[in-house]
């Protein structure tokens, strides 16, 4: 929602350089990576962002992730119709795939589910 309006855009563009500058780290997450590669701006953040940790992706994000970010066809791979916990960690230039799965019955697992039906369906 950010990235709709110019000003909190700029300011987040203006923030995410700043905070590079003095070697901090910034997060950013969204469910639909169409949304944010819509704006010229945020294309741009993550282009240059060290750091990035892909999931699942529909079709269309995959083709402008794999062209923004150079992801091989194999690369995609691990995030074309993938079971949970898998994906891709882009860390500079280097891109590798990963499998992160725990047993459902840990305190581990419970912690890390992004799943809003296993969080007891309230925030905590």
């Amino acid at each position: 929602m950010l990235f709709q309006h110019e000003y909190s855009a700029n300011f987040l563009f203006t923030l995410w350089k700043r905070v590079r500058k003095y070697g901090a780290c910034c997060s950013g997450l969204t469910q639909n990576v169409d949304d944010l590669l819509q704006s010229h701006t945020a294309r741009t953040m993550l282009a240059n962002s060290e750091f990035l940790v892909m999931l699942n992706q529909a079709a269309t994000d995959r083709v402008e992730l794999a062209r923004l970010l150079n992801i091989s066809d194999n690369q995609l791979s691990y995030i074309t119709n993938v079971d949970f916990g898998r994906g891709l960690i882009k860390c500079g230039s280097t891109i590798v795939p990963f499998m992160n799965s725990f047993p459902k019955n840990t305190r581990l697992y419970q912690l890390m589910s992004t799943k809003f039906s296993e969080q007891g369906g309230a925030a905590q």
